[in-house]
């Protein structure tokens, strides 16, 4: 079955995407210009040799180190243009890539640098991926982009922050999320931001359970009511050797609360070992709802297709276990029910129904 299925078959499937960061997605080539138009001193301005360092950088095992890369690729995203062209070519690589739908997130208060507002940041980020779609939808490549807006957990801006992808909600923004380092930042210490979310009927997802435990899992869903997990992984440690499910584990299984996981990235960041040795596996056999996800495709030096084929070759999985990870991803999508069953019903299941047996 591992032989039948290539690299450049897997790019031509449709794919569902939850858990990408702008931030951490950029071209090589436009880091090196886009900083020499800025004055920002970069590892190395040779487009290749940059995308090498950002992988070996962020290769770390330290989320912590993990996430000092993105200095320089924030550093080239303070004005509008620069905004703009980064969605855009965001979205052009994702359709490139057979990526269908996507949610693409960032944080608007890190790109304030040179006097836009947090409006001004938002509204120039969902223009650049209607360029980009557009773009794409020109070259036969057809994608829908959503975009989520990250506060930060170390910061104090959430509540500011959830205002305004509620303000944003019906020009493209279909979610809020927290990020950042997890270890001394509990997502209840964004509490308020959560509960005004509620009240808005707004979707979010939270980053939890990366590089920290069960508590920080626990808090995100039973204290703040998150509708996804960001990576989730280490809901792992709530499952017994013998595949029986702890409270909290049996909770977000029978919840059917997606996980989004990111099996290159937790490699990097020490999550887990290896792809071998990620949980993925173990938790598409318990049904948990599990989904596969970029996280930074620059960091990771990734994209969609390669952890599909990473999962191929390590679990040797075959078109029905992908079908069944991007069916889980596009369920779990933060888009009305009837836009997400049109992208399953008529784009997803045609084209692997032509290759299942």
């Amino acid at each position: 079955m591992v032989a039948t299925i290539r690299y450049e078959d897997i790019v031509k499937v449709p794919k569902a995407l939850l858990h990408d960061h702008l931030d951490g997605g950029l071209r090589p080539a436009t880091i090196v210009e886009l900083a020499a138009e800025v004055g920002h001193e970069l590892p190395t301005t040779d487009p290749e040799a940059l995308g090498r360092w950002f992988v070996e950088a962020a290769d770390s095992g330290s989320l912590e180190r993990y996430l000092e890369t993105f200095a320089h690729t924030v550093a080239v995203m303070q004005t509008g243009p620069s905004l703009r062209r980064v969605a855009r070519e965001c979205a052009l690589d994702l359709a490139a890539d057979g990526v269908v739908y996507a949610e693409v997130r960032f944080a608007p208060e890190q790109h304030l640098e040179r006097d836009l507002s947090l409006d001004e940041v938002v509204e120039a980020v969902l223009a650049g991926f209607a360029e980009g779609t557009a773009q794409a939808a020109e070259a036969g490549l057809t994608i829908r982009v959503g975009t989520l807006l990250t506060a930060m957990r170390h910061a104090a801006r959430s509540q500011e922050i959830a205002e305004l992808a509620v303000r944003h909600r019906d020009a493209g923004v279909v979610g809020f999320d927290i990020a950042g380092a997890e270890a001394g930042f509990p997502p209840t210490r964004h509490l308020d931001a959560f509960e005004y979310l509620q009240r808005e009927n707004f979707h979010f997802t939270i980053h939890a359970g990366e590089a920290f435990g069960l508590p920080s899992i626990w808090q995100a869903i039973q204290w703040c009511g998150a509708d996804r997990l960001g990576h989730g992984v280490r809901i792992v440690d709530d499952i017994a050797p013998d595949g029986s499910l702890g409270r909290l584990a049996a909770y977000v299984r029978d919840k059917r609360i997606p996980l989004e996981l990111c099996p290159s990235s937790n490699v990097q960041t020490g999550a887990v070992a290896s792809i071998a040795d990620h949980p993925i596996g173990l938790l598409r056999d318990l049904r948990f709802r599990a989904t596969v996800n970029t996280d930074n495709r620059l960091m990771s030096g990734t994209s969609m297709s390669r952890e599909m084929s990473l999962l191929v070759e390590t679990f040797g999985y075959g078109w029905r276990e992908l079908q069944w990870f991007t069916i889980n991803a596009m369920k779990s999508a933060f888009i009305p029910f009837d836009e997400r069953l049109r992208i399953i019903d008529e784009v997803i299941k045609p084209a692997y129904a032509k290759l299942l047996p």
